[in-house]
């Protein structure tokens, strides 16, 4: 499950519990654009951000095109927090955002499905190709399924920022990231 947390013109989405909870059924995915609607009804129209963080191991499980829609036309600036693995729809709930933040030493990105040999919904791909720059590094991801940690990420383009060594110095940095934008209205 998650919580709503509003700070000043920050709300703070923080993702609870262990990576079971997280499979995004009808009920949770139902939920969790209620919670995205709350916050779009209740943000200052250029003043407002919205931060993601995930308290587990594993970012999310499961992601709807609906969630993506919902956070790409959100009308503030979003962060997402990435403190454990971002594979799969988590990958594509993580580039949903605007702004991507990782640990440094326990976190990676990967694109799972490659394993799996599956095929990647239309919107997944459509979403990778705005979100990941570079027809290498998009290859790296989507075709070999490479598993990408914080300062690779970085030097690919794919995520802000992967310099924190622990949980708190990466929510920490998204707080101030978040402060900084909505500062900026």
């Amino acid at each position: 499950m998650w919580t709503l947390e509003k700070r000043s013109n920050l709300f703070i989405l923080t993702l609870i519990g262990d990576h079971h909870e997280h499979c995004l059924g009808p009920y949770l995915i139902n939920s969790l654009l209620s919670t995205l609607s709350q916050v779009k009804s209740q943000s200052i129209y250029g003043g407002s951000v919205l931060i993601t963080v995930a308290s587990c191991k594993f970012f999310c499980n499961d992601v709807d095109s609906h969630q993506c829609a919902a956070l790409l036309s959100l009308p503030i600036p979003t962060i997402v927090v990435v403190l454990g693995h971002a594979a799969a729809g988590e990958l594509v709930l993580a580039l949903s955002h605007d702004y991507v933040l990782m640990r440094r030493d326990r976190s990676f990105l990967y694109m799972s499905e490659v394993d799996l040999a599956m095929t990647l919904l239309d919107y997944f791909a459509t979403l990778m190709r705005s979100k990941i720059g570079g027809s290498a590094t998009r290859c790296d991801v989507l075709l070999r399924g490479m598993k990408v940690k914080g300062q690779e990420a970085v030097r690919m383009g794919i995520v802000d920022s992967a310099v924190y060594d622990s949980e708190e110095s990466v929510v920490e940095a998204a707080v101030s990231l978040g402060d900084r934008l909505a500062e900026r209205k």
